[in-house]
């Protein structure tokens, strides 16, 4: 416990930080910050994570808005970047006009909503019908006067995997063959276990990481039940006692015991190397995964990957909004252009472009999302794979400490997998 209490610990000053910084600030646009600037040049500076799809929609915006320059920085690891947001939120300065934040740290920036721009202020209430309920929620006080980000996309689970590994440890290649090997999570392991049993286990590994896997686990067991991981809304850490983080620990040990894991960090060179590679064969994959998985991977590995359904039944994993700080300059450009990006035109583009599942319920019976196929994925339905469940996708609760939780979480679990440790001192360390 003693890593979870100092973990937790870090989360409140964070949390502190944001809320101190942010009580001399004001979420109401000020005269300088929110003036009409039509005709003037504007470069509107973009903070995003990971592929957000947005390239399209930035030449199609500054086409319209010949006055605005977009410049986009992304940051492939999320946990350093929600750090930089962190530190320049509270700071005041050097954060994007138009930011993302992704579900698991919304609720922290809730606390300072002052150093966001309201953005009921400027209709965002009028556009509700644009997001499902509960995600427009999540980026709402609880007094429900303050919204601070706009909805893009959600994290519909599913799981891809390679046709050609598969195919090589005698086991079936079709999608709904392979669907059918792993109704539940056990008889995923046990498909595995097959798997490594025909392949051996020097080069190639049935899975990724034990941590991606215990992620999915676990976001889909709190969606099925109590809705929350290791806090829940009164704020009381509840890790022992939720019977969903146990189920996700218990799979995952299970996943490591029988060496199924290819020991990879997610998102570092060596994971991103493992794509192009063939290191592994199957990896949860929520919709955002896609793009990402057929950027690393390369055009080599084109129908080479399917994606089949997940163990378990549906679920959620991911996630983003779009917010404009107070600080920005040009709150009012800022917000104009985060409405746009994260309209459902837009979020149907940012799908077409990297496999984002938006977030506009709108779009869940338009056939140019349902029938879109994927042909890296060997012409995979993505859009009824990922829309088929959408509509019942049940919010998860994360609370402000949540990310350094996770992050404490992942080391313990990711030192069981390295050997560094066995499975009690690793929960004991979580």
């Amino acid at each position: 416990m003693k890593l979870r209490r100092g973990t937790a610990g870090a989360a409140l000053l964070v949390a502190v930080a944001l809320v101190t910084a942010g009580c001399g600030g004001s979420s109401s646009p000020n005269a300088s910050n929110a003036a009409d600037t039509k005709g003037e040049q504007v470069t509107l500076r973009v903070n995003v994570f990971g592929r957000f799809g947005y390239a399209k929609l930035y030449d199609e915006y500054m086409a319209k808005h010949k006055n605005i320059k977009i410049v986009e920085t992304a940051e492939g690891d999320l946990g350093k970047y929600t750090q930089q947001l962190t530190q320049r939120i509270a700071a005041g300065s050097g954060a994007g006009d138009v930011v993302a934040i992704e579900e698991g740290t919304i609720v922290n920036f809730l606390q300072a909503p002052d150093k966001f721009v309201n953005l009921q202020q400027f209709g965002s209430n009028d556009l509700k019908n644009n997001w499902l309920d509960w995600k427009y929620q999540q980026a709402t006080t609880a007094d429900g006067k303050t919204t601070i980000g706009l909805g893009t996309d959600v994290g519909g689970l599913a799981m891809c995997y390679r046709k050609d590994l598969f195919a090589k440890a005698g086991l079936p290649t079709d999608r709904d063959a392979v669907s059918a090997l792993w109704p539940t999570w056990d008889a995923y392991i046990a498909t595995g276990k097959k798997f490594q049993g025909a392949v051996g286990s020097d080069k190639v590994h049935f899975l990724d990481a034990a941590t991606n896997t215990y992620n999915s686990i676990l976001m889909q067991a709190a969606g099925q039940t109590s809705n929350d991981t290791y806090f829940n809304t009164g704020g009381d850490f509840i890790m022992e006692t939720n019977p969903a983080v146990k189920t996700a620990w218990t799979e995952a040990q299970q996943i490591v015991d029988a060496n199924l894991s290819a020991k990879l960090k997610s998102f570092s060179n060596e994971w991103n190397a493992g794509f192009k590679n063939g290191a592994f064969a199957t990896i949860a994959c929520p919709a955002w995964m896609t793009g990402y998985i057929q950027g690393q991977a390369g055009d080599a590995a084109s129908g080479k990957w399917d994606i089949a359904n997940v163990p378990g039944g549906g679920g959620n994993w991911g996630g983003s909004f779009l917010a404009v700080p107070t600080q920005s300059k040009h709150q009012k450009e800022a917000v104009e252009l985060a409405k746009f990006l994260s309209s459902p035109q837009g979020q149907l583009t940012a799908f077409e472009a990297e496999g984002n599942l938006p977030s506009a319920p709108a779009l869940y019976d338009d056939p140019a999302l349902v029938d879109k196929t994927n042909a890296f994925f060997s012409n995979a339905p993505v859009g009824q794979i990922f829309a088929a469940g959408a509509k019942n996708l049940r919010p998860v609760y994360l609370g402000a400490k949540n990310q350094p939780v996770r992050d404490a979480v992942e080391n313990a679990l990711r030192s069981f997998e390295q050997g560094q440790t066995n499975a009690d001192k690793a929960w004991s360390n979580a």
